[in-house]
């Protein structure tokens, strides 16, 4: 495995090459993208950036966990072909880009409503790291449902030519979505976070119960409602090819919600049986 920092030392793919893009403090949902990769490349980049142009809170991108060597680590026994660890000079190396990647409609409802600008600057660094890396396949998780469609109607509108790879989330034993942030979380925190995959749990089985929508939301709400402690900005139902808000049909049912200062978000897709 060898590690860069510079485009110009990716060199070109050699057979298929697939690329995840990571921000770094690695956990298990990572290591399945790269498992994925391996399994359908010939070779296998990783990418560690942690991206200002999609951090709205400056308090955010700087409390962001960051620990390279320990990310190294957990490559190393993957079969990663590279790790590709830029300086933000290297991805930007005129200071903020002056054109960027617009998310439209995408980009103004449930995490672009609470994450202004948030979605440009996803799509400006994948499609930036799309054309450095040069991948035939690029592996997301689905934990992160809108930003998986939103690269996918980028890839599409754009002719960039890449597959786009969702790979299912990563759950602890509780069901809590693995994510970077959960290390941010405290022991209080960790406990009371569980309350999230219950409330999508009881959507999903009360929507494939053949119950309406409406009353799926209102069956994972009320779970919300019982942790005073965990601070919801929405729990929805997203149409899985446009993210905008769902009605009838196959669904992701998508949470976002503060716990213990640390926002989280988790979904799961569902249909009516």
């Amino acid at each position: 495995m060898s590690v860069v920092t510079t485009a110009a030392a990716l060199g070109a793919p050699v057979g298929r090459r697939g690329v995840v893009m990571t921000m770094g403090a690695l956990h298990e949902g990572h290591l399945a993208l790269v498992r994925a990769a391996a399994r359908e490349c010939d070779e296998v980049v990783v990418t560690i950036f942690v991206n200002p142009l999609q951090f709205n809170d400056p308090a955010d991108l700087e409390r962001y966990p960051r620990d390279l060597a320990a990310d190294l680590a957990l490559l190393e026994p993957l079969n990663v072909t590279t790790v590709f660890a830029p300086t933000v000079d290297e991805v930007y190396p005129a200071g903020r880009p002056e054109v960027t990647v617009a998310s439209g409609r995408l980009g103004e409802v449930f995490e672009g409503q609470y994450r202004p600008g948030h979605f440009d600057g996803v799509l400006t660094v994948v499609l930036k790291l799309l054309h450095l890396t040069g991948p035939h396949a690029a592996f997301f998780g689905e934990k992160d449902a809108q930003q998986l469609i939103a690269v996918r109607r980028m890839v599409a509108d754009l002719n960039v030519p890449v597959a786009i790879v969702g790979v299912p989330t990563v759950r602890e034993a509780d069901g809590l979505a693995m994510s970077s942030r959960n290390v941010l979380l405290s022991e209080t925190a960790r406990s009371e976070a569980g309350v999230l995959w219950r409330a999508l749990s009881a959507a999903e089985s009360t929507y494939s119960g053949r119950r309406a929508l409406g009353e799926a939301l209102a069956a994972g709400r009320a779970v919300l409602s019982g942790s005073p402690g965990v601070a919801v900005d929405y729990f929805d139902a997203l149409d899985p090819a446009s993210a905008m808000p769902a009605t009838s049909g196959e669904v992701i049912f998508a949470v976002a919600a503060t716990v213990g200062g640390v926002r989280l978000i988790d979904n799961v897709r569902s249909a009516p049986a």
